[in-house]
C-alpha cells in the first residue's frame, strides 16, 4: 500500500487522518491523507514537507519514502554522534549491505535531550542541547531507503538534562529542598506523569516519521532506577503506582500515532521478561504490550544479577540466558490470561493473585536487544552469535543488537 503524507505548515490545529487536535498556542496545522497503490510489489508511504509562508522563503519541497516493516528485523544501532561522520556511519551501512543486517536505528534524542536534527514544529525547534546533530540526516534516511534499510527512530524519553533544566517543574524533584533531583551519573528526569512533556515527544515523533524514519523507538520509558532514591519525589505521579502512571503515558502514544502510519517499539529492561512486578520503575511487559507494535527488552547477559536463574555468572551463559528469558517472554505474550491487570484489561478469575484475560499476541511482537559489547567479559563472535541463535530458538525471528561505540562485530553476522 501507498499512502501519501501531506505535512503543511500553517495554522493553528492538527489534524491527523480523521480527527483533530487543537494547540491553542501552536501555530501549526499537520494534517495526513492517505491513497493506495501498488508499488513494486511491497508497501511503502510517501511524505511531502513542505513550509509555506507569505513573508519567509519557503523551504523547497521533499518527498520521502517509507519502506514496510521487514518480516524480520534485524537491526544494529548507531549515536546521533557517528550520524555526523561519514566515514564511520559508512562503516555501519556497509555491514546492512553485507550481512543479514536489514535495518538501522538511529537516535534522535539521546541522554542529553539534544534533537539530533534541525526541528521545525514549535515545540521542538528552539532545543538547545549539547549533543551531537545531524545536518543531512534527512538526506542519509533517503541514501539508506535507496538501499532498503528500514529505519528506526530511538527517542529516549524521560531522561532528558536539557528539558528538565528549562522546565524544571516538570521534573523528578529532590524531597529534601524540591530542587531537581540526579541519577548516579548526574542525569535528571521528567517525571512520568508530566503531560505537557507528552505532547513534546509525540511532537518530536511526528516529525521524525515525516522526515522518513519508519518506526519509532522509545526508550528510557521508566522512573528512575539508581541515585538516591531516599531523597525522591514524583510530584506529577502521586496518587497512582508507578505502572499505571506509565501505563497512562503508552495509552498516550498508542492514541497519538494510530493513525500516522508509524510503526512504535519500547524499550523494556530486560528482567521483565521474567518478573512480574514493575521493577520499582514502572515497566511490566503486559502492561506494555497493548500500546506498541513491538516491545524490546535489553536482555544483555552481563546486566543480569549474579546467581540469577542459578547461573554463578550469567554473563558467561549468553545462549542459555537468552534463551531462558526471551522464551519466558513470549510464553507471556501468547498467553491468554494473566495475573498481571492493565487498566483495560478485564477480570474474569477470583483467584489469588486475580486472574485476568489478555489479548494473546504473536511471540515475534518481541524483539530482543543483544548485548555485542565488552562488559564484564569479553564478547566476540561466538557469544553475539549464540544470542543470536537463542533467540531464534525461542521462537522470535527478531533482534537489535547494542554497542554504545557503534563498533560491531561483523564476523557475527550471515554474509548476504
Amino acid at each position: 500500500m501507498k499512502r501519501t503524507h501531506k505535512h503543511i505548515f500553517l495554522g493553528t490545529t492538527i489534524t491527523v487522518g480523521s480527527f483533530s487536535v487543537f494547540y491553542f498556542f501552536i501555530p501549526t496545522l499537520f494534517s495526513v491523507n492517505y491513497d493506495s497503490k501498488k508499488i513494486a510489489g511491497e508497501a511503502v508511504a510517501t511524505s511531502t514537507l513542505e513550509m509555506a509562508s507569505i513573508t519567509q522563503p519557503v523551504e523547497p519541497e521533499f518527498v520521502v519514502t517509507h519502506i514496510s516493516t521487514p518480516s524480520a528485523v534485524k537491526a544494529i544501532y548507531m549515536t546521533a554522534c557517528v550520524a555526523t561522520m561519514p566515514s564511520f556511519r559508512e562503516k555501519l551501512v556497509r555491514i546492512a549491505d553485507t550481512t543479514e543486517v536489514n535495518s538501522i536505528i538511529i537516535d534522535v534524542k539521546d541522554f542529553s535531550g539534544t534533537i539530533a536534527f534541525s526541528a521545525l514544529h514549535p515545540l521542538l525547534k528552539d532545543n538547545m542541547g549539547t549533543g551531537c546533530r545531524t545536518k543531512d540526516l534527512r538526506e542519509f534516511i533517503e541514501e539508506l531507503h535507496k538501499k532498503g534499510i528500514y529505519t528506526i527512530a530511538r527517542i529516549t524519553v524521560f531522561q532528558d538534562p536539557y528539558y528538565t533544566k528549562a522546565y524544571p517543574e516538570l521534573a523528578v524533584h529532590k524531597k529534601s529542598d524540591g530542587r531537581v533531583w540526579k541519577d548516579r551519573k548526574g542525569l535528571s528526569f521528567v517525571d512520568v506523569s508530566a503531560k505537557p512533556y507528552w505532547e513534546y515527544v509525540v511532537a518530536l515523533g511526528k516529525e521524525s516519521y515525516a522526515m522518513g524514519f519508519d518506526e519509532l523507538n522509545f526508550d528510557y520509558i521508566r522512573f528512575p532506577s539508581d541515585g538516591d532514591m531516599k531523597d525522591i519525589d514524583f510530584t506529577w505521579s502521586k496518587g497512582m503506582s508507578k505502572a499505571e502512571a506509565l501505563e497512562h503515558f503508552f495509552a498516550y502514544l498508542h492514541d497519538s500515532f494510530k493513525n500516522t502510519g508509524a510503526k512504535t517499539s519500547a524499550d523494556l529492561f530486560g528482567m521483565t521478561t521474567t518478573n512480574t512486578d514493575d521493577l520499582n520503575i514502572g515497566q511490566v511487559l503486559e502492561r506494555t504490550m497493548p500500546y506498541f507494535d513491538y516491545v524490546a527488552p535489553m536482555v544483555y547477559p552481563s546486566h543480569y544479577p549474579p546467581s540469577f536463574n542459578g547461573w554463578k555468572n550469567p554473563n558467561n551463559h549468553p545462549y542459555d540466558l537468552i534463551k531462558f528469558v526471551m522464551t519466558r517472554g513470549g510464553d507471556r505474550a501468547e498467553a491468554s490470561t494473566t495475573t498481571v491487570p492493565h487498566f483495560g484489561g478485564e477480570r474474569v478469575g477470583t483467584s489469588t493473585p486475580a486472574v485476568y484475560t489478555k489479548d494473546i499476541y504473536d511471540r515475534n511482537k518481541l524483539r530482543p536487544w543483544l548485548q555485542d559489547f565488552d562488559y564484564g567479559g569479553d564478547y566476540g563472535s561466538a557469544e553475539v552469535r549464540a544470542q543470536i541463535q537463542a533467540t531464534y530458538d525461542s521462537g522470535l525471528n527478531s533482534w537489535f543488537l547494542w554497542d554504545p561505540k557503534n563498533l560491531y562485530t561483523k564476523e557475527a553476522l550471515k554474509a548476504e
